[in-house]
């Protein structure tokens, strides 16, 4: 009960993994002109999901049995359909009647017992008709096929198929085909002559073994005699055993016109190639292709002669196990007139030193996959400066190849080599051996490799195509480039490249590929040496969008003279964050950003805006003035101590007067002998007795405040306007910086309005403001209370450090001396401080008079 319970339950899994597939739908193309049903396990023609526009439909690898009439009745407009790899044992009469447009009908390898030739008969369109590797028995065409004058491409038979007859394929006779194929069975026994008299095509197909019946293919082979074909294609000629008669099964070889001969499959050894071999060698074939054969020594090898005069343009050995088909009869004499040898996939591991001059007329020689180390293909003791002397193109690509170094060495006698591809290897140069390429060589494929930068030191620099892409370089040798002065198409993609250096100059290059590398910075600099340059490939780089790539693709974009071919799409901001993943095409920084002429105009308008604000602003508060002063300041501290003239903390005078011209009489006839004459008396600084001749006026005027323990200012509208008064108050200011102002003494001779004072004399209104000063009253009976005040304010005249006769020349009276200044607002230009001018025309200047006390 179990047993029989479990098959239940398996069965109805399988039928539901089967009906669940079948529920699959197929993919209908967007304009719904193509169905793609392909693989879907489909039992049966989903009608219900086609739509009646479609012109191709792929029902291929399903496993459908049967096709009726409503499978595509309403499918008026189907141009091509595939039902092959399918099940179909049934095509009924009717099945295509709605289907007269179509032209390729593919019912290839199918369970189908006869040929529907009633289903057939109405598609006088086909173009393309496969319905080989079915199940009947016999393969002769009826005379529907009158009608299929359109008919390009017919294959028929299958494994059932057991003869050939003479009127089989008769109804082709008027009929030009590219392509007719024919398969037999592994029975396949008789064969009557005739049977291609009326074939006209182009490429003949057999896929039919002739293990049991060898005889039969001389028999074929002379039917084809005089008839023209472009490629005669044998299939499977012996498929389960070697051929080991004595008769020339291909004697009917040299009178087939055949362009191309193609041997695909099946069992050879070196009797049979040789029989092949001798009959092609006097035949008019041009090209033989040896492809996935089984090829083995003979047991008895009989000594044949060698083949010698075999004269291909085109020689293919493909996908073949045993390289000793190489040298089948133990020689390479029957590569001598060979113009384009290819041996791919047959793994050979060496390459004889006897084999390099057979090939002497070789013009293409391509050894490509076939898994070579450099040890295999270049052996130093072989001598191969006779050689090759044809070769143009060399194709070593898809091996094991390590270093460029060798194959250099290799090709150095190739005198004629042109082209050489060698991607798909893993070469290298390590610095171990000379690159000696032949300057002949102007196109080098090279992508697919483990190339360093160091690399560059080994190619050659003749070429005017190279590939080096997918072959992680990480960065380029700008003195390769510019020894390869005639590249004009340059591959870098899919490399490691981190940078574009600048001035890269080539004047020929127009094709630049560098797509997919790490670079991110690219400006108008990068490319503006290659004056050549028309194509450009530079995506999917991780660029950083900047004005440079901003104005790059700009400029390229607009003025049309280079091509960027993967643009827009390829092309993404990686930098900065905010952008990640930005179409550049979408970057735009702005005008102003970006406008370099623009930002230094605005610049340098800000900036000389900036200066004459700041030139106003230090016009209106007197700034150069405070500057000048300030210099002259230190200017004389300078000399005061180059000339080791300092003084000590004592005080010479009293006190230092600054006053104006205007008011020297005020000071000579009141404040001189009312200070002076006191008892003790006072010692006044003013510059009549004590400035020193021939010593600078600022110097004397620094000194000698220096040198008071108190500066008594008399103030009116004469000191305001005294530029001479106005720098003693700043010199008295400066010396009493970390001070208070107890040793300024302001004495207002008449009345003045702080508010009305220049700017310049900010810090004399905050003294106004902020300091008693002493004001001189009119009224005689008050001055006496004046001068009382004015002595507390200096203190009492106590003993004070006597200056040398030597450094003062002592006057015995008071002497009008004035220094003078220029006057304000007039054209008189006022002396220089150097000038130490002396006049006994004084005008609104500041009289500085110093009385010392004898």
């Amino acid at each position: 009960m179990l047993v029989p319970l479990a098959l239940i339950l398996s069965l109805q899994a399988v039928l539901h993994i089967k009906h669940a597939k079948a529920r699959q739908s197929c993919t209908i193309a967007f304009d719904e002109l193509s169905a793609d049903c392909k693989g879907l396990r489909l039992d049966s023609v989903p009608i219900t999901q086609l739509p009646d526009s479609l012109e191709e439909l792929d029902l291929s690898f399903n496993t459908i049995y049967i096709i009726r009439k409503q499978d595509f009745f309403k499918l008026s407009h189907l141009r091509v359909l595939k039902l092959n790899f399918n099940n179909i044992s049934l095509v009924l009469d009717d099945a295509f009647q709605g289907n007269l447009l179509l032209e390729e009908l593919n019912l290839f390898n199918n369970s189908l017992t006869e040929i529907p030739f009633k289903a057939l008969e109405p598609l006088t369109n086909l173009k393309v008709l496969e319905m080989s590797n079915n199940l009947y028995s016999q393969a002769s065409l009826g005379a529907a096929f009158l009608n299929f004058n359109q008919l390009k491409v017919l294959s028929i038979g299958g494994p059932l198929v057991s003869s050939l007859g003479s009127h089989d394929i008769y109804v082709l006779k008027n009929i030009s085909l590219d392509k007719f194929a024919v398969k037999t069975g592994t029975g396949f026994r008789d064969y009557e002559p005739g049977y291609f008299k009326s074939l006209s095509t182009k490429h003949l197909w057999f896929d039919i073994t002739f293990d049991k019946n060898p005889d039969l293919l001389p028999k074929m082979l002379k039917d084809l005699a005089d008839k023209t074909f472009d490629v005669l294609r044998f299939r499977n000629l012996f498929e389960f055993q070697y051929y080991t008669g004595e008769r020339d099964i291909f004697y009917g070889l040299q009178y087939v016109n055949a362009q191309t001969l193609t041997f695909y499959r099946g069992k050879f050894n070196e009797e049979v190639m040789r029989m092949a071999l001798k009959n092609v060698e006097i035949s008019p074939i041009t090209a033989l292709e040896l492809l996935l054969i089984d090829f083995a020594r003979s047991q008895n090898r009989t000594q044949g002669s060698s083949v010698k005069n075999l004269s291909l343009d085109r020689l293919v050995l493909s996908d073949i196990s045993n390289p000793d088909i190489m040298r089948f009869d133990w020689s390479f004499t029957w590569l001598n007139h060979v113009r384009k040898f290819i041996v791919r996939n047959v793994n050979f591991n060496s390459v004889p030193c006897d084999s390099w001059p057979e090939m002497k007329s070789v013009e293409l020689l391509d050894i490509s996959n076939n898994q070579l180390m450099d040890s295999y293909i270049y052996n130093p003791l072989c001598d191969t400066r006779n050689t090759l002397h044809k070769l143009e193109t060399f194709n070593v690509s898809h091996n094991r190849l390590t270093s460029l170094s060798d194959l250099a060495s290799l090709t150095k006698d190739f005198v004629k080599l042109t082209t050489i591809d060698m991607s798909h290897n893993q070469l290298q140069y390590l610095g171990n051996g000379a690159c000696d390429w032949r300057r002949t060589i102007t196109k080098v494929i090279g992508h697919h490799n483990s190339l360093t930068s160091d690399s560059f030191k080994c190619l050659p620099t003749s070429v005017s195509f190279l590939d080096l892409s997918y072959s992680s370089l990480d960065q380029l040798d700008m003195d390769y480039f510019n020894k390869a002065s005639e590249l004009t198409e340059l591959l870098l993609s899919g490399n490691k490249i981190k940078f574009i250096p600048s001035g890269w100059k080539n004047r020929y290059l127009r094709t630049l590929a560098l797509d997919g590398n790490s670079f991110g910075l690219v400006s108008m600099t990068s490319f503006k040496d290659m004056l050549s340059l028309r194509v450009l490939t530079a995506g999917n780089n991780p660029y950083h969008c900047t004005c440079d790539l901003y104005t790059f693709i700009q400029e390229t974009t607009s003025k049309g003279k280079v091509t960027i071919t993967d643009w827009p799409s390829n092309y993404k901001c990686y930098h900065p964050e905010r952008l990640l993943n930005t179409m550049v095409s979408k970057y735009s920084p702005g005008h102003l950003a970006c406008d370099i002429t623009l930002v230094i105009i605005i610049s340098v308008s800000t900036t000389v805006a900036v200066v004459l604000v700041i030139m106003l602003l230090c016009y209106i508060f007197h700034v150069p003035w405070y500057i000048k002063a300030t210099y002259q300041i230190i200017r004389a501290k300078y000399r005061a101590h180059k000339e080791g003239s300092g003084q000590g903390v004592d005080y010479a005078f009293h006190a230092f007067i600054s006053y104006s011209h205007s008011d020297a009489d005020w000071v000579r006839n009141h404040l001189l002998p009312c200070l002076e004459n006191a008892k003790p008396p006072y010692r006044l600084c003013i510059h009549e007795r004590d400035f020193i001749p021939g010593k600078w006026i600022i110097d004397n005027i620094i000194e000698n405040i220096e040198n008071s323990r108190k500066v008594i200012f008399v103030l009116s509208h004469n000191f305001v306007n005294s530029e001479w008064c106005n720098y003693e108050l700043y010199f008295a200011q400066q010396r009493a910086i970390g001070k208070t102002f107890s040793d300024v003494i302001l004495v207002v001779k008449e009345p003045i309005d702080p508010t009305s004072l220049p700017s310049k004399f900010c810090k004399l209104k905050r003294l106004l403001n902020t300091k008693t000063y002493l004001e001189w009253p009119q009224q005689a009976t008050e001055q006496n209370f004046f001068w009382i005040q004015l002595r507390s304010v200096l203190g009492k005249p106590n003993s004070i450090r006597s200056r040398t006769t030597s450094q003062h020349s002592r006057l015995s009276s008071v002497r009008s001396v004035s220094l003078i200044e220029a006057p304000q607002n007039q054209d008189t230009e006022g002396p220089h401080e150097d000038d130490h001018q002396i006049s006994h025309q004084p005008s609104n200047s500041c009289q500085l008079t110093c009385i010392e006390v004898a």
